[in-house]
């Protein structure tokens, strides 16, 4: 991966390298039907039509008016516009399930109105890098599904436990932002006062009711999508596949409907971007799978697992280290590609702990969400420079780090109390 190899190739040649040299010659020849066999699974087929869906989102005009219509309902707040912001995330990113899709679609409408009103840049990027990664822990998320599959537990239960630390990392981003933007409006006051500059961080707005019903009409739809789908699932009326397709339906359908994307030409760039990462991803998926498939039969994997139960750590010393391991992992790769590389070496030392993989699944997840916020290859610090390019990489990374730490607290709550985690699920599925 360092020489720039894509992933799932650099996967596919170390699997198939080792198959060569130390398995049976027939293993090679069936190296096509494992990798088919791999993908034929119906969960896997979720995965393009949750990305269909968030693409369609994704393309619309739905971020900027989530976004227009909780700032006109929590402007009289204190850093209103920043908790809107905040808010605004965790909602599409529950809708788009995509990180960068997140950042991209309300930092694009959020970064420059939060500094058309005063707010520094390094606080407007963080709070919109910070959003942006709920994007994977929110259901539905195509990295939980991922987790899912290479755990081998319940995606309706992983995705209900999800709900409860994002709620929890929503509050903390909203707190801190009001907190943050209480400083800078204090300074702000006082640069007025010794100076007389008055900043737009002193101006006030004014909405009409009027106004802020009309705005909620133009978010209630992609809403009801959300909702609908969260329904459908855990109402047992269809399974994450089927739930994933009526999404990615309603979608498209409601951006035809509203904001006029029915014509070939602009659902084709959906189509396409949905092929496109679609393909990205089931290729990692099936090499990774393949290559934990020679890690198990040449007995690595399980090695590996019984070498690390007899160093004798205990419980907390065990989870430590692994979380420790996934944040080093978080500086060179992608979630997606964590998960599938180190599934089988660290889920079994974790379930011979006693540790739920369910609860291990979400505290991982909010660990690689760190990873996507923190240098130096943090992918959302990219996308918020791509959109906000007037902003030094320099202050985006410095405006993120609050939310880093903020992120850690709330994996030690988590491990405090797994109840946050734990409580949903176990309420909602007997």
């Amino acid at each position: 991966m360092f020489s720039g190899m894509p992933i799932a190739f650099a996967l596919g040649v170390v699997a198939l390298t080792f198959m060569v040299l130390f398995m049976p010659r027939a293993s090679v020849d069936t190296i096509a039907q494992n990798f088919y066999e791999e993908l034929a699974n119906v969960i896997i087929l979720a995965i393009p039509l949750f990305i269909l869906k968030g693409a369609a989102i994704g393309r619309s005009n739905a971020g900027r008016d989530l976004y227009s219509a909780l700032h006109a309902w929590l402007h009289r707040i204190p850093g209103g516009l920043g908790v809107a912001n905040t808010i605004a995330c965790g909602l599409f990113a529950a809708m788009a399930g995509s990180s960068p899709a997140t950042c991209s679609a309300i930092g694009s409408a959020g970064i420059p109105e939060m500094r058309a009103r005063g707010y520094s840049g390094g606080f407007a990027a963080g709070i919109i890098a910070a959003g942006g990664t709920l994007g994977i822990l929110l259901p539905p998320s195509v990295t939980m599904l991922l987790y899912a599959v290479a755990a081998e537990v319940s995606l309706g239960k992983l995705f209900l436990a999800g709900i409860g630390p994002g709620l929890l990392l929503i509050s903390m981003f909203a707190l801190y932002s009001v907190l943050r933007y209480r400083k800078e409006f204090r300074m702000a006051q006082q640069v007025a006062t010794d100076t007389g500059v008055h900043s737009a961080m002193l101006k006030e707005e004014h909405y009409t009711f009027s106004q802020k019903i009309g705005m909620i009409v133009w978010v209630a739809p992609f809403v009801t999508i959300l909702a609908g789908v969260m329904i459908v699932l855990y109402a047992g009326w269809a399974t994450p596949s089927e739930t994933a397709g009526v999404g990615a339906v309603l979608a498209l359908l409601v951006i035809g409907v509203m904001y006029g994307i029915w014509r070939p030409s602009k659902l084709m760039p959906i189509v396409t971007g949905t092929l496109r990462e679609s393909t990205m991803l089931l290729m990692i998926i099936g090499m990774s799978l393949l290559y934990a498939y020679v890690m198990s039969y040449l007995q690595i994997s399980q090695a590996t697992a019984s070498w690390v139960i007899s160093l004798g750590l205990s419980k907390w010393a065990l989870l430590s280290a692994i979380l420790l391991f996934v944040v080093v992992l978080g500086f060179f790769l992608p979630p997606v590609s964590i998960i599938l590389m180190t599934a089988p070496i660290i889920l079994p030392p974790l379930r011979a702990a006693g540790f739920d993989l369910i609860w291990f699944g979400v505290v991982m997840t909010i660990v690689m969400e760190m990873g996507l916020i923190h240098p130096p290859v943090g992918l959302n610090l990219f996308v918020i420079k791509n959109i906000a390019p007037d902003i030094p990489l320099s202050e985006i990374i410095w405006g993120t780090l609050p939310f880093l730490v903020l992120m850690f607290v709330a994996v030690v709550l988590c491990c405090f109390f797994p109840e946050i985690v734990t409580w949903l699920p176990a309420a909602v599925i007997k």
